[in-house]
C-alpha cells in the first residue's frame, strides 16, 4: 500500500482530535491568534483527517472515492460555515441557528465516518482478493 504511513498519520491526527474533545482537554479552550478556539479548530482538522484517510483508502475510481471525496469536502467546509451561521470564532449560537448547526455538524460527523467505514472496508476487500490463496 503506497500510501501506508499517510493513511496512518491522518488517522493517528484524527483520533487524537476526537479522543482531546471527548476526554474535554483543558487547553482546547485555548484562542489561536485571530480569536478561534483551539477547540474548534482540532475539530475541524480531525474531521478532515479522518476524511482525508477514507480519500486514500477508497481507491482511485468508484462511488466509494466519490462519496469519500464528498465528506472530505463537508468536512473542509464544516468550520467556515459554522462561524458563518454562528456570526462569531466561538461557536456561540443564539435562537434557532443552533439546531441547524446541530444538523450540519451530525451530518458532517455522519458522514465522515460512514465513508471511512465503507472506505476501509473496501480497502480490506480489495487487499483479500489481491492476497495470494494459501492452501
Amino acid at each position: 500500500m503506497a500510501h501506508g504511513w499517510k493513511i496512518a498519520a491522518l488517522l493517528a491526527a484524527g483520533m487524537f482530535a476526537v479522543a482531546s474533545l471527548v476526554a474535554g482537554a483543558p487547553w482546547l479552550e485555548h484562542t489561536l491568534p485571530g480569536g478561534l478556539p483551539l477547540g474548534n479548530a482540532l475539530a475541524a482538522v480531525g474531521l478532515c483527517a479522518l476524511a482525508g484517510a477514507a480519500v486514500l483508502l477508497a481507491g482511485r475510481r468508484g462511488m466509494v472515492r466519490v462519496a469519500a471525496l464528498g465528506a472530505l469536502a463537508l468536512a473542509v467546509v464544516w468550520l467556515p460555515v459554522s462561524v458563518a451561521m454562528a456570526g462569531n470564532l466561538t461557536l456561540v449560537f443564539s435562537g434557532g441557528r443552533g439546531d441547524a448547526w446541530i444538523a450540519l455538524s451530525l451530518a458532517t460527523v455522519v458522514a465522515v465516518l460512514c465513508a471511512l467505514a465503507i472506505a476501509s472496508a473496501t480497502a480490506l476487500v480489495r487487499r483479500a482478493r489481491r492476497a495470494p490463496a494459501r492452501g
